[in-house]
């Protein structure tokens, strides 16, 4: 898939066993934040501690090179520029724990956990084409109702690593529209297009 945003354009394609020398390298040494490998979601709090760095980037690459498609690389070019994670819901032992994050219904929902873009490429429009192709690709593997769970947008500058879930304002761009909101900084947004 191809989107343009902001003047430049992007192709979207799922993560694959072939694809993670590229995922590989966009979160580079520190794996996208403190070595979570995206796994923060995905493992219970022990093991996601215990296995920051390594053990976190080794149960990711496993999640990616047995073809499970965890996500959608953003290419410039030939250039690895951004991630996203989408899965259906249960994949994320976290959501079913979280009271803030709870399931609005009982829709099958498959949910974007979390956004990565390189530092070269941030606030220049990636996040919403990403979440935008993201939420269509996932359609197209069979999801019905694509869930999201950013921050309501900062009104004072926040370090990106606070982030890592989007924004608010990335997500309606995106087409993404509010559902539920139990916390003043956490709504839960859904697909609408």
């Amino acid at each position: 898939m191809t989107l343009h945003s902001a003047g430049n354009e992007f192709t979207f394609r799922w993560a694959t066993p072939s694809r993670w020398p590229d995922v590989e390298k966009l979160f580079g040494e520190r794996g996208a934040c403190a070595g979570c490998w995206c796994m923060v979601w995905r493992r219970n709090r022990k093991d996601y501690d215990a296995g920051k760095g390594a053990g976190n980037k080794r149960a990711f690459k496993k999640l990616v090179t047995e073809s499970a498609r965890p996500g959608v690389i953003a290419y410039h070019g030939r250039d690895a520029v951004a991630w996203c994670a989408v899965a259906p819901r249960d994949e994320y032992p976290f959501l079913g724990r979280s009271r803030v994050l709870a399931a609005v219904d009982g829709e099958p929902v498959w949910s974007i956990s979390c956004l990565f873009v390189d530092r070269a490429w941030r606030r220049r429009g990636v996040s919403a084409a990403l979440l935008r192709a993201t939420a269509e690709m996932a359609r197209a593997r069979g999801a019905r109702v694509i869930e999201g769970y950013p921050v309501a947008t900062p009104t004072t500058k926040s370090p990106d690593a606070f982030i890592w879930t989007g924004t608010e304002s990335a997500f309606a761009r995106a087409g993404f529209v509010e559902v539920a909101r139990r916390s003043p900084t956490r709504p839960i947004m859904r697909f609408a297009r």
